[in-house]
C-alpha cells in the first residue's frame, strides 16, 4: 500500500502545504529573476489543458484569436489617465536595447488594452465591422512585490479578450456572456470548483472600466481567489484612441468595448481548491492524464496485460498513461502519481494476473477496490463522471459552510479570520470598505439578494461578499 507523501499538513501550515506540493508534485520551480516561474511538464500540461477547454468556449462566443506585441510604446499607457495609473506601480520599463539609450522607452506589456486599441481604430471603419471579437494567448508581466508561484508572479501566461461593439447594450451582454457561459461553464464544469458571480465594487474594478465582473472562489482555508475577471470599458479607451465607426445613421460614433482575462492562476485555484495532505487531485475532465496503469512488478506476462489494459482505455476515450517503469519501486511510483491527482491507478501484479482482476485506486474519493480487468473499460468512465462531480459538490460545501450573515464590520473581520462573510452592501458601503480594508479584508464581490449578478451597484438588496484574499 502506497505511504502518504511527506508535505506539510494543510491544518499546520497552509501557504507551506501549497508551496510543498507545487515542488514535489513536479508542478514549477522559481525562475532565476524574483518572482518568475518556470512551470514543468506536468504543471504546464494542466495549464494546456485549460487552454484547450477554455479556448473551445471563446471561439463558441465568436472570439478570434490573435497575437499582438509585448512591448508597448509608453506614450500609449498615458492616454488613459485611470488605466497608467492603475498599472504604474508594476510597470516593466524598458530604456535601453541594441545598445543604444531608446528614443522613447517601452513598457513590457501588463496587459493589452492600448496597443489593441492602436489596431482596433484602424480596423474599425463601419458598422459593418462590429462586434470585434479579438482573443489573445500570452504572457504579461507585472512586477509582483509579494510573489507566490501560479498566484502572483512576475511573469505569468493568460488570455485576455477584447471586444468593439456598436452599442453600450451590446458590449454589456457581451461581457456578461463571457462571465457565464465561457468562465463559470468551465470553472463549474471543468474544474470542478464552485463559483460565485457578482460584480466588483468601484474601488476594485480594473483601471480604465465602468464595470467589472468577478468570479471569485473559497481555497481550502477559507480565503477567497479571485478565479476571473470580465470588464465593461464603456468608451474610455476608444476616446483615449478614437476607435470610430460610421453607424447606420452616417454619424461616427465611439465604440463600446469590452476586455477579459483567466490566467495561471488557476492553476494555483485547482491546488488550493482541490488539494490534500497527499498531493493534488486533479479532476478527471480536465486530467491530462485520467488513469495511469501501473505493473507492479517486471513479469512480462504482467507488463502485457498492463498495455493491454492501457490500450483498452484508450479506445474508450480515457486519457490513459502505462507505467510499466518496474526498475522504480513500485510505492515510490504509485506516490507520486498520488501527489500528481491523476483521478485513478489501475494496479497490476502477477497475483491479480492470476485473477483476472486490477487493484483500482480512486485518488479522489480514497480509497482500492480489486474489480474484474474486463469490467474496467465499462466502468471508468461512470467512475471518473461521478468522482468529477464529488470536487465540486466538496468545493460547494466548503463555501456553504464557511460563510456567514454578518452586520457589523467587527463580525465581517472575524469571519473573514475562517472564511467569507456575507453583510449589506448599503450598511458597509464604500466607508465600511475602507475600514476593512485596514485589517486585509476585501469586499470580494457584489451579489444580489437571490445571488445572481445585481445590475448595479446600488441596487436594492444587495449583499457584499467579504474575505481575506490571494
Amino acid at each position: 500500500m502506497a505511504k502518504a507523501p511527506v508535505l506539510t499538513p494543510q491544518a499546520d501550515d497552509f501557504p507551506r502545504w501549497y508551496q510543498d506540493l507545487i515542488n514535489k508534485a513536479e508542478l514549477a520551480d522559481n525562475g532565476p529573476v524574483r518572482g518568475t516561474m518556470v512551470i514543468r511538464p506536468y504543471g504546464y500540461g494542466l495549464w494546456e489543458r485549460m487552454q484547450q477547454e477554455m479556448d473551445a468556449r471563446i471561439k463558441k462566443a465568436g472570439a478570434q484569436n490573435a497575437y499582438f506585441p509585448m512591448f508597448i510604446p509608453q506614450s500609449y499607457l498615458t492616454r488613459e489617465a485611470e488605466h497608467v495609473e492603475g498599472f504604474a506601480p508594476e510597470l516593466a520599463v524598458v530604456t535601453h536595447g541594441g545598445g543604444k539609450e531608446l528614443e522613447e522607452p517601452v513598457v513590457v506589456r501588463p496587459t493589452s488594452e492600448t496597443i489593441i486599441n492602436e489596431y482596433f481604430s484602424k480596423w474599425v471603419q463601419s458598422h459593418r465591422d462590429l462586434p470585434l471579437l479579438i482573443n489573445q494567448w500570452a504572457n504579461v508581466v507585472r512586477w509582483e512585490l509579494r510573489p507566490r508561484v501560479f498566484l502572483r508572479t512576475t511573469e505569468f501566461l493568460w488570455q485576455e479578450g477584447h471586444t468593439a461593439h456598436a452599442t453600450y447594450e451590446d458590449a454589456r451582454a457581451y461581457a456578461s456572456r463571457i462571465h457565464t457561459e465561457v468562465y463559470a461553464d468551465f470553472m463549474t464544469n471543468v474544474l470542478g470548483i464552485d463559483v460565485t458571480l457578482g460584480r466588483k465594487t468601484a474601488k476594485e474594478r480594473f483601471a480604465g472600466a465602468i464595470n467589472t465582473l468577478t468570479l471569485e472562489s473559497m481555497m481550502g482555508d477559507g480565503k477567497a481567489l479571485q478565479m476571473g475577471t470580465s470588464h465593461e470599458l464603456g468608451q474610455n479607451f476608444a476616446k483615449a484612441f478614437n476607435t470610430t465607426f460610421l453607424s447606420n445613421g452616417s454619424e461616427r460614433e465611439h465604440v463600446w468595448q469590452t476586455s477579459w482575462g483567466v490566467s495561471t492562476r488557476m492553476v494555483g485555484g485547482l491546488i488550493m481548491s482541490h488539494g490534500d495532505d497527499n498531493g493534488l487531485r486533479v479532476p478527471p475532465r480536465l486530467a491530462a492524464v485520467q488513469a495511469v496503469v501501473l505493473a507492479i512488478k517486471g513479469d512480462e506476462a504482467v507488463l502485457a496485460k498492463v498495455r493491454e489494459i492501457g490500450a483498452q482505455l484508450e479506445a474508450v476515450g480515457i486519457r490513459v498513461v502505462v507505467d510499466d517503469r518496474t526498475d522504480t519501486p513500485f510505492g515510490r511510483r504509485a506516490v507520486d502519481w498520488e501527489l500528481k491527482g491523476v483521478p485513478v491507478r489501475i494496479e497490476v501484479g502477477p497475483r491479480d494476473l492470476e485473477a483476472g482482476t486490477a487493484m483500482l485506486a480512486r485518488r479522489i474519493p480514497g480509497g482500492k477496490e480489486p474489480v474484474s480487468v474486463d469490467s474496467l473499460a465499462a466502468l471508468l468512465p461512470g467512475i471518473l463522471e461521478e468522482d468529477q462531480a464529488l470536487l465540486l459538490k466538496q468545493s460547494r460545501e466548503r463555501r456553504e459552510s464557511r460563510t456567514v450573515e454578518v452586520a457589523t464590520i467587527d463580525e465581517a473581520i472575524e469571519a473573514a479570520a475562517t472564511g467569507w462573510g456575507r453583510i449589506s452592501w448599503a450598511d458597509l458601503g464604500p466607508q465600511g470598505e475602507a475600514k476593512l480594508a485596514e485589517q486585509g479584508v476585501s469586499v470580494r464581490c457584489i451579489v444580489a439578494e437571490d445571488g445572481s449578478v445585481p445590475a448595479s451597484d446600488d441596487q436594492s438588496g444587495n449583499i457584499a461578499i467579504v474575505a481575506r484574499a490571494y
